[in-house]
């Protein structure tokens, strides 16, 4: 199993928006290393779900239910999706500034490539932001 983090803007499509629809694909990605994430995501991969922008933390926990196909939103056969169901949302939020005072988490991707839309984690890294959230 892998695990992963996709940021979202909450005014464009939240946490709440994605629980009301309870399976929906990842679309919108324009960044060919995000891109690349999308395609080595698996069914059962757990993806953190983070809200950009205002907010900054990650806010609950998805998992990979459809493997990577062609962007609906797009005739472009560049662009990719993957489908991801809600799992849980965290109990309190873990914000960027929680992430990166924790030393643990000084090499996460959230903080070193903090514009990449879709990103890797290590096992170690989801679990420490996870009992943040707890």
């Amino acid at each position: 199993m892998n695990y992963w983090l996709a940021k979202s803007e909450p005014n464009t499509y939240s946490w709440d928006d994605f629980v009301k629809l309870g399976r929906d694909h990842w679309d919108g990605v324009r960044n060919y290393q995000a891109r690349n994430n999308l395609k080595e995501m698996k069914v059962d991969d757990l993806v953190l779900f983070y809200h950009s922008v205002n907010e900054k933390s990650v806010v609950g926990i998805a998992k990979v239910v459809k493997e990577y196909y062609q962007d609906p939103t797009t005739d472009d056969e560049r662009w990719v999706v993957v489908d991801l169901v809600p799992v849980q949302k965290l109990d309190k939020p873990v914000t960027l500034k929680e992430i990166k005072a924790d030393e643990r988490l000084g090499q996460i991707a959230l903080v070193r490539h903090s514009r990449l839309s879709v990103m890797p984690m290590k096992k170690e890294e989801y679990d420490i932001i996870v009992s943040l959230g707890s």
